[in-house]
């Protein structure tokens, strides 16, 4: 295995503008392929990124034999599949969130790795944030006390009526695009899975999809969690987590700007009114971060920080989800 790890980026998606020169920033790390399926538009897209080679299918990629890994930014509905490929041509995968289309297809990529000794994870890229880890070492210490209540918020509004997020073939929607987050920020708060699930959706009359969804969870320890999530209203990013003795807030909560810093707030004590402790996080990029832990994984022969067993759990709660959502009319 070499110092570095060779990384192949199957798909052109806008997504990866951002992502694979994070990925390449990585010490441990490099670009070395990108395919689509068009041969022209993987040139002009490696031409674009100063990515040294382009193939005009996934699957000549994936036979390319100086390939260590590849990352998936696919639409959600390719990424088993996809993901499976990977697994058949020997290669590692970091697959985009969300995982796959649902928690069955989910287990069948993690199978598919693990039967092969390899290595697979979901590129949930603000787990690797400081501001992410720092919150939740401030929750383990007890610094509020015993966690009740997290509330999140993960909305935006898309801009064109023909964006694959609004196409239901694709597994688009808000929840599995951005009720994602704070969705895997609660589990991983509180480090167990829901018990119960209630949820409330508007699917949309064209596209089928939840284009605005509010869910709420009961967790075993008590913690109650609630969260919304869309496509179609104004922007937010943020989550609040609420114990016995304070509470903690981030106002930029799971896409962060890589060159700006951000600010936790937190209160202890009964007392709302007083001033609140403010952290100042530093700006990294939590996709460098992400990338240069499964890079490592895969050159020491260890798991992945977030193992993959994971990304069914967190597949599992989003059936649910959206099974509630449905039988609610």
């Amino acid at each position: 295995m070499p110092e570095k790890i060779r990384w192949g980026i199957l798909s052109t998606a806008k997504i990866g503008r951002k992502v694979i020169p994070s990925i390449g920033a990585a010490a441990n790390s490099e670009i070395v392929a990108v395919a689509s399926r068009s041969l022209d538009k993987a040139r002009a897209f490696a031409d674009e990124l100063l990515i040294p080679r382009a193939y005009g299918s996934y699957e000549e990629l994936l036979a390319a034999p100086d390939i260590d890994a590849v990352y998936i930014p696919l639409p959600n509905s390719q990424h088993a599949e996809w993901g499976i490929a990977a697994a058949s041509a020997g290669k590692h995968a970091l697959i985009e969130k969300p995982f796959a289309s649902n928690a069955n297809e989910a287990q069948q990529v993690v199978d598919a790795f693990a039967t092969r000794g390899l290595l697979t994870a979901e590129a949930f890229m603000y787990r690797f944030h400081p501001q992410t880890e720092r919150v939740k070492a401030l929750v383990d210490a007890g610094t509020i006390g015993k966690v009740q209540v997290i509330s999140g918020s993960f909305t935006f509004r898309i801009a064109s009526e023909t964006n694959i997020r609004l196409n239901s073939d694709l597994a688009g929607g808000g929840l599995m695009d951005v009720g994602c987050y704070p969705l895997s920020l609660m589990r991983l708060i509180t480090g167990e899975e829901p018990t119960k699930v209630a949820a409330f959706a508007n699917f949309g009359a064209d596209s089928g999809v939840d284009e605005m969804l509010s869910a709420i969870l009961h967790f075993p320890s008590g913690v109650l969690a609630h969260f919304d999530c869309g496509i179609r209203v104004i922007r937010t990013n943020t989550y609040e987590i609420r114990g016995t003795e304070g509470r903690i807030l981030t106002s930029e909560a799971f896409t962060m700007n890589s060159t700006t810093s951000t600010t936790i707030r937190y209160w202890q004590g009964q007392d709302s009114h007083i001033d609140p402790i403010m952290e100042t996080i530093p700006a990294v990029n939590h996709y460098t971060l992400m990338a240069h832990d499964f890079a490592d994984a895969i050159l020491n022969k260890r798991p992945p920080r977030y193992p993959s067993s994971d990304a069914v759990a967190q597949m599992r709660a989003i059936d649910r989800i959206l099974a509630a959502a449905r039988a609610a009319g």
